[in-house]
């Protein structure tokens, strides 16, 4: 029986670029970062400190994905139309301030929305962030 999610993976263009994004930006803290086998892979995982169970791996897009879906993977990176992470804030407008403040890009503003405030940005690879400041919503209630 399936307990829980214990590991997702993130596609990223540079690990270390991406790790330290994750690190130094977000808060995230570093769980593994080992090489396997001949030194051609490389396992790197990070948490949330609040969230240790479940770990992010950044991976490049690679084998076991053919050499094609590689490619269109990248192309996908370039283009930013990779979805990322949802991760929940305590403020979404401060939050986005503070994250604006380092450098961090956002494709969408701090706005209203049934379930609360949403902002959402890219990460160092492209991939989106979708920050959402949670509030109690009736789904059925809208419609």
């Amino acid at each position: 029986m399936i307990t829980n999610i214990s590991i997702i993976s993130l596609l990223v263009k540079d690990i270390d670029a991406a790790k330290a994004f994750y690190l130094d930006v977000l808060g995230f803290v570093e769980q593994n970062d080992i090489t396997v086998g001949d030194g051609a892979y490389r396992w790197c995982t990070i948490t949330h400190p609040s969230q240790p169970e479940l770990q992010v791996q950044l991976t490049l897009p690679g084998p076991p994905y053919s050499p094609e879906v590689a490619a269109t993977l990248r192309r996908a990176q370039d283009e930013g139309s990779l979805f990322g992470l949802g991760l929940d804030v305590d403020d979404c407008r401060k939050t986005h301030d503070e994250l604006r403040a380092k450098g961090v890009e956002f494709i969408q503003e701090p706005a209203e929305r049934p379930y609360g405030v949403e902002a959402v940005a890219r990460d160092n690879s492209g991939n989106w962030l979708v920050l959402v400041e949670r509030r109690e919503f009736d789904p059925a209630a809208m419609g």
